[in-house]
C-alpha cells in the first residue's frame, strides 16, 4: 500500500475533512459550509494529507496552526499547535502517523516556533515523537446542599460579607466584547494558557458553528468590581429535569469561567451554587489546584470527578525556550538532551539565575529525553518524581544534590493550566 503524505490543495479540503470525520467518527460527508470555513481559516500549507495511490482517498489528516504558549514569568512563546490528527481504519500501523508528524515538527522548526503543543486524544502516541504531558485538568462536582451556602447572598467576600462588586447577567454580544480582553489578561498571567484568535470568540459565541459542533444557547455572567470593571466571566449550561414527585434535580456545567482576581472566582462559584432548582455544578476542566473546593464553607462539597493529562509540549528550539520563562531561584544546570528526531538533542547549561541558556560542552548533571524536559517546562512535574520514574538520569560524577537543584529552578508556585481544548 503505497501512501503520499504531503500539504494538501485547496480543492482536496472536501476529500481531507471526508477522512478527518471518518477518523472522528462523526457523519463521514462535510456540509458545504464546513469546507468554505476551512478554506477561509486554515492554511493548507499546514493541512497534511495522506492519500492512497492506488485509490486517490485521503487517509490520514493533520493541521497545525499558529499559537501563542505563556510559560512562566508571563513571556509568550511560539508555538506551532497540532489538531486534527486522525488515520482511517483501513490504514492503521502503516506509519502515516509518524510520516505526518515528522514532516509537521521538521516544518515548524524551519518556521522559527520555539516549540510544538498539542492536546492528546490517546495517551501512548505522542512521547513516540518528543512530546511530554505539561499540564493536567481536574473536574470537580459540587453538591450544592452541603456546601453550607444556602442563604447566602451571591458575591459574598471574603469575611462573609458581601462583596463590592456584583453579579451581572449578560448575552452573546457582552461576552465577544469583554471576553477577549479578560481572556488577554488571564493569559499574561497563567502559564500553560494558550492564545484565542477573534474566531475562537465567535464560534463560542454562535456566530459560526461547525456541523458536527452546532452552537447551543448558555447562560452567561460577568463580575463586575465597584468600579465596574469586568474581572470574572462565566458561561453555563443546565439540562431540566425533574422527578416524578416534583423535585428538580439540576446539574450546571460550566462551558468557561475566567477569574483575574480571588474575588471574582469567589464571587462566580458562590453564584453558581446560589441558582435556584440546582442541586450539583460541574466546574469543568481547571487546574488541578484551582481553589474552588477551599472556597467552598464545606470542601468535601466539592468531589474530584475527572483528573488526567491536558497540554503537552515538544521543544524545538531548547535554547529559546529556556531562556524564554523564568525560575523562581538561582542556579545552574547542565542537561543531556536526547531526541531521536535530531531536532533538539545537545548538551546545554542553564543559568537560572541569568535567565540565560547556552549549548556547551560542559560535563552533564542530568540525562533526559526531549519529552521529559517538555513535562518539566511549565513547572508542573518534578525532576525527583521524573527520576524515581527513570526520566531522568543523573550523571556519573554529578554535585549532590543536583536532583533537588532542579525541581527548585523548574517548578512554580502554582499549577500550570490550559482553560482550551484545540
Amino acid at each position: 500500500m503505497n501512501v503520499d503524505v504531503r500539504p494538501i490543495a485547496e480543492s482536496e479540503i472536501p476529500e481531507w475533512l471526508r477522512a478527518l470525520n471518518t477518523g472522528f467518527l462523526r457523519m463521514e460527508t462535510p456540509t458545504e459550509g464546513d469546507v468554505a470555513q476551512c478554506a477561509e481559516y486554515s492554511d493548507t500549507a499546514r493541512m497534511l494529507g495522506g492519500f492512497d495511490t492506488a485509490t486517490g482517498r485521503c487517509a490520514a489528516t493533520l493541521r497545525s496552526f499558529s499559537q501563542e504558549l505563556t510559560v512562566p514569568g508571563g513571556a509568550f512563546v511560539a508555538s506551532s499547535a497540532v489538531t486534527n490528527v486522525a488515520v482511517l481504519p483501513t490504514h492503521r500501523r502503516r506509519g502515516l502517523l509518524t510520516r505526518m508528524m515528522a514532516a509537521e515538527l521538521a516544518a515548524a522548526k524551519a518556521r522559527g516556533d520555539v516549540l510544538s503543543t498539542l492536546i492528546a486524544a490517546e495517551y501512548p502516541i505522542y512521547g513516540r515523537h518528543g512530546y511530554g504531558p505539561a499540564t493536567s485538568v481536574s473536574e470537580w462536582e459540587i453538591d450544592v446542599p452541603r456546601t453550607g451556602l444556602a442563604g447566602r447572598r451571591p458575591a459574598s467576600g471574603p469575611g462573609g460579607g458581601v462583596a463590592a462588586g456584583r453579579i451581572e447577567l449578560v448575552d452573546e454580544a457582552v461576552v465577544r466584547k469583554v471576553g477577549p480582553e479578560l481572556h488577554e489578561r488571564l493569559r499574561a498571567v497563567t502559564p500553560g494558557a494558550v492564545s484565542r484568535d477573534a474566531r475562537w470568540w465567535r464560534l463560542a459565541t454562535g456566530v459560526e458553528e461547525w456541523s458536527h459542533r452546532p452552537f447551543k444557547e448558555k447562560f452567561n455572567a460577568v463580575y463586575r468590581t465597584a468600579a465596574g470593571e469586568v474581572t470574572g466571566l462565566v458561561s453555563y449550561a443546565s439540562a431540566d429535569h425533574w422527578t416524578d414527585a416534583k423535585v428538580p434535580q439540576n446539574t450546571v456545567r460550566v462551558q468557561q469561567l475566567l477569574a483575574l482576581t480571588p474575588d471574582a472566582e469567589r464571587a462566580l462559584w458562590e453564584f453558581l451554587c446560589s441558582i435556584d432548582w440546582v442541586l450539583a455544578v460541574r466546574t469543568g476542566f481547571r487546574a488541578p489546584d484551582d481553589l474552588v473546593a477551599r472556597l467552598l464553607p464545606d470542601a468535601r462539597a466539592a468531589r474530584v470527578v475527572t483528573h488526567a493529562d491536558w497540554l503537552w509540549v515538544r521543544l524545538l528550539d531548547v535554547v529559546r525556550a529556556l531562556r524564554a520563562r523564568t525560575y523562581a531561584t538561582e542556579g545552574v544546570l547542565v542537561l543531556e538532551v536526547e531526541d531521536r528526531d535530531g531536532l533538539a538533542d545537545g548538551r546545554y547549561r542553564l543559568d537560572a539565575g541569568a535567565g540565560d541558556c547556552v549549548r556547551t560542552d560542559e560535563p552533564a548533571d542530568l540525562r533526559l529525553a526531549i519529552g521529559t524536559l517538555g513535562s518539566l517546562y511549565l513547572g508542573d512535574e518534578s525532576a525527583v518524581r521524573l527520576a524515581a520514574l527513570g526520566e531522568i538520569t543523573v550523571a556519573a560524577g554529578a554535585r549532590p544534590g543536583v536532583l533537588a537543584l532542579a525541581d527548585a529552578v523548574f517548578r512554580t508556585p502554582r499549577r500550570p493550566w490550559c482553560p482550551d481544548v484545540f
